[in-house]
């Protein structure tokens, strides 16, 4: 397996002389959020951040670590040729994640992508992150669409709508078992499409066997990782920025259909937005966009609401 990625802790000093050396060489320079700059040239990608780590992706990075950033930038062989990312990032694999439950209005959407190694370049390259890291609606659309080409059909995107998911949550009683339900589908469809794939990683949300189950019930056998900050993995990063996406879409179209523009999240602005809705369309035309088992749902039409929990620290 060729290797394909690399990171390093660079100082201002080194950064600026970076940017003189490969400025020299013809890269194409181009704006990175929270980073100096992203430049291109050929098949090698560099991510330069502004806390100074420099990522070196692509199947030219070796060649560009050993030729020119060793040499010309470090002044000495540092870095040598072992992959910072678990070399399984690289091999076949599904990754899920989902977006939308912890906003009180639009959608859960939990999506799905298959990656091996010349999809996992391919994604490096075009910028694939962490949705978490990418502060506008208009980014990661952008990136979407990008990973859609790239991926060809290897993707799954579960949407449940408020009203589907309402249903969902009062049969299920429980959203870690809701979301269970929901990554196993994601998974289970992923699988039928590419049946070979030995290997499925998501984000850890609750009890791993949750998740299990939910394979077991569906008759499918893969392996399956669930591991916390999952979202490292490329695979589980290009499915954070399909689920964003499509969270991004549905909360627009649901907002043209009532006449609200339906915020994000869930704080003190969502709640008096939901009061709002619920004086002017009652308590079934909030539920038709909003996630109804929130404590913000119950506080906006007057329901009783538990009590908060204070734990205080033993003198």
């Amino acid at each position: 397996m060729a290797d394909t990625m690399f990171t390093h802790k660079l100082d201002e000093s080194q950064v600026r002389r970076l940017r003189e050396v490969i400025e020299g060489k013809g890269f194409e320079f181009s704006p990175l959020e929270y980073g100096h700059f992203t430049a291109r040239k050929g098949k090698c990608v560099l991510h330069a951040y502004l806390s100074g780590k420099l990522v070196v992706a692509g199947k030219e990075a070796k060649d560009f670590i050993e030729f020119t950033l060793e040499p010309e930038v470090l002044g000495e062989a540092r870095l040598g040729y072992e992959k910072i990312r678990n070399p399984e990032m690289y091999a076949p694999h599904f990754g899920i994640d989902e977006s939308g439950k912890g906003d009180l209005f639009g959608p859960l959407v939990v999506a799905g992508v298959y990656v091996d190694e010349d999809t996992a370049d391919r994604l490096i390259e075009i910028g694939v992150r962490d949705s978490k890291t990418i502060t506008t609606d208009k980014k990661i659309a952008e990136l979407a669409e990008e990973i859609e080409k790239t991926v060809r059909g290897g993707m799954e995107v579960v949407t449940m709508g408020p009203s589907r998911y309402n249903e969902l949550y009062r049969k299920f009683g429980n959203l870690n078992r809701l979301l269970a339900w929901a990554h196993g589908k994601v998974i289970a469809n992923l699988h039928a499409k590419i049946p070979q794939c030995p290997r499925a990683l998501s984000d850890q949300f609750g009890d791993p066997r949750l998740v299990e189950g939910e394979l077991r019930r569906q008759g499918v056998e893969i392996q399956l990782q669930q591991r916390t900050k999952a979202e490292s993995d490329i695979a589980v990063a290009a499915a954070s920025i399909l689920a964003r996406a499509e969270f991004v879409r549905q909360l627009a179209r649901l907002s043209a259909e009532v006449g609200f523009d339906l915020a994000k999240g869930c704080g003190s602005g969502v709640k008096k937005m939901a009061e709002d809705m619920f004086k002017q369309k009652g308590r079934e035309g909030l539920a038709y966009v909003a996630k109804t088992h929130f404590r913000t749902f119950s506080e906006a039409v007057g329901d009783p609401v538990a009590p908060k929990v204070e734990w205080k620290k033993r003198s």
